[in-house]
């Protein structure tokens, strides 16, 4: 993509209504836009982001053998009212009323609607597992929404949610999707350590929050060292496996770690002191098991092996893209702006030339663009005619893990310089080699 004909508004000043910096870094880069309080319009360059995350979470969430689907933003206040949580959720609810005076609401969550989903079409526990999981926007209320897509009234989700016939197959569920998060949030370049969660009146302890460090983290979190080397599951990990999912889960959440509300002060202290992390945390995941909570309010039940109808265990888990691009941003930035892991970056590579119109530069930039993209990679590249100082803030404020500068005395030479953004390491090298080198 040239960037004479991108779309990428970028502003000069630090918006004065961005409290945090991913807010600030994604408004200055033009990620997004701000529409309305808590509402806001991803522009090209953040959706190109998102699309990435999604593209992650869609990969991981099949390999574990869910199965997506889509189901739509506008729901009954009907189904609400049959699991009794309509009136009981509150004014973050959005409740609207169509031409025929039926009440529907803008969903802020999806479990009536997929409990209904399952019940209209699966009758045996032959069917059984099912995880049925889609990608969309939800809306909530926010009495003050805040910190960007950190905490927005309207948010993309992919939630997840299991079927199972019994609490053992259900746990195995629960297992399933706990390690393919593990994975999800490595291949986005992100140290996810998961937390034990409250769980409510349902009691036991699946329910897990996934949380990336962050300075500028929004709780206080606390985990022992041995969280920062523990290995993420391979993608050749067998998810029919219940026993090697079990021991990874047990692997993963042996050692201490906690956020500030489930933080049990005794147990850390107890801890040696070179063991401890304290630090700051973003939630960028919850997964959590509710039993048979909605399928026994709305009768969603199966025929068991002895003949008998029960109802079936089920389980919800949920990853917000919009949100885990603003975390990204928290966890990995500098003074200039954005660093982004090359999985989810806009593009592969920035191309700057330095002088647009010297004959030489020209020719040098137009081979390079040609070859990297015949070589697959993505491309942007700053054909403008710019201040040099303006390019490198750009192309630093964007934060695409390598630039590929070329001038005039270097395009002379046969050569380029690369720079890699999270490091600020440079080299200079031969025209021919470029290619190769920002591949490796």
């Amino acid at each position: 993509m040239r960037l004479s004909r991108f779309f990428l508004p970028i502003l000069k000043e630090n918006p004065k209504e961005a409290e945090i910096v991913s807010h600030r870094l994604m408004l200055r880069a033009g990620m997004i836009r701000q529409q309305s309080a808590g509402i806001y319009s991803f522009l090209p360059l953040g959706k190109r982001v998102l699309d990435k995350v999604c593209n992650i979470i869609r990969e991981e969430q099949n390999r574990s053998g869910a199965i997506e689907l889509l189901m739509p933003t506008i729901q009954s206040a009907d189904l609400w009212r049959e699991s009794g949580r309509y009136d009981a959720y509150g004014k973050e609810m959005l409740r609207i009323e169509d031409r025929h005076e039926r009440d529907l609401l803008y969903g802020p969550t999806n479990e009536e609607m997929i409990t209904d989903i399952f019940r209209s079409y699966v009758r045996s526990y032959k069917d059984l597992p099912l995880n049925l999981y889609h990608i969309q926007w939800k809306f909530r209320d926010e009495v003050r929404p805040r910190f960007g897509v950190m905490r927005s009234r309207e948010f993309l989700m992919k939630d997840a949610y299991s079927f199972d016939l019994d609490f053992e197959a259900a746990q195995t569920a629960y297992h399933r999707m706990f390690v393919s998060y593990l994975r999800t949030f490595a291949r986005c370049g992100l140290k996810a350590i998961p937390m034990r969660a409250e769980t409510g009146p349902i009691g036991g302890n699946l329910s897990h929050e996934f949380i990336i460090l962050a300075s500028t983290g929004e709780s206080e979190v606390f985990c022992h060292r041995d969280f920062l080397d523990l290995e993420v599951p391979g993608e050749g990990i067998d998810f029919s496996d219940a026993v090697s999912l079990a021991a990874i889960v047990d692997r993963w959440t042996t050692p201490y770690a906690a956020t500030d509300e489930m933080h049990d002060t005794a147990t850390w202290d107890a801890l040696p002191e070179d063991d401890k992390v304290a630090a700051r945390g973003i939630e960028v995941g919850h997964i959590f098991y509710f039993g048979t909570k909605y399928s026994s309010a709305m009768n969603a039940v199966v025929t068991g092996p002895d003949g008998k109808e029960t109802p079936v265990h089920m389980g919800s888990y949920g990853i917000g893209p919009s949100r885990l691009v603003a975390a990204t941003i928290e966890a990995s930035h500098d003074e200039n702006g954005i660093i982004w892991p090359k999985s989810i970056a806009p593009f592969d590579v920035g191309l700057i030339n330095m002088k647009p119109g010297d004959a030489e530069c020209d020719a040098a930039c137009e081979q390079l663009y040609a070859e990297m993209g015949r070589a697959g990679l993505d491309v942007l590249y700053d054909d403008q005619d710019t201040r040099a100082g303006a390019k490198f803030a750009t192309m630093d404020l964007i934060g695409l893990p390598m630039q590929v500068i070329v001038g005039p005395r270097g395009a002379k030479a046969g050569e380029a310089e690369i720079k890699i953004r999270a490091s600020g390491e440079r080299e200079t090298i031969p025209l021919a080699s470029v290619v190769t080198r920002v591949q490796a």
